[in-house]
């Protein structure tokens, strides 16, 4: 496989894990436009340059995870998910059985506001960078 599908299955690989679904966050990929009722995250991942460690096989970037909670119910919902995220990503790094390794730093949290394709669901952005290994 290659670096961006690798980064992609080590990423996807933390909220497939029992731990993660325990936390019962609706989970979808970036991409997703359904509709969905009550909180949930949308999960994007955003390649950009490689680390100085072998660039063929390796990436840096983004993990941006969209926050989606009731509107007009105040922001403890979102901070709680936030810091749920945190637990799971801030400082960790995520290792694959094939030796690859997903570094995370810190993270931050910005306010988007009213989601404009569903007016009852307030949107927050999570993002935190990330540095991709892979391996021969």
């Amino acid at each position: 496989m290659g670096k961006y599908l690798n980064l992609k299955d080590d990423i996807y690989s933390i909220f497939d894990s029992a731990a993660w679904k325990a936390e019962n966050i609706t989970t979808h990929p970036g991409n997703f436009n359904g509709a969905v009722t009550g909180n949930y995250i949308r999960v994007s991942i955003i390649p950009s340059s490689s680390p100085e460690a072998n660039p063929l096989i390796s990436s840096s970037g983004q993990l941006l995870i969209d926050i989606f909670v009731e509107a007009g119910k105040g922001f403890l919902e979102a901070y709680i998910i936030a810091d749920i995220l945190d637990s799971y990503l801030s400082g960790k790094s995520v290792s694959t059985v094939s030796g690859n390794s997903t570094q995370f730093s810190s993270s931050a949290l910005t306010e988007q506001g009213i989601d404009p394709d569903n007016k009852s669901l307030y949107r927050f952005k999570y993002s935190i960078p990330f540095n991709y290994f892979g391996v021969n």
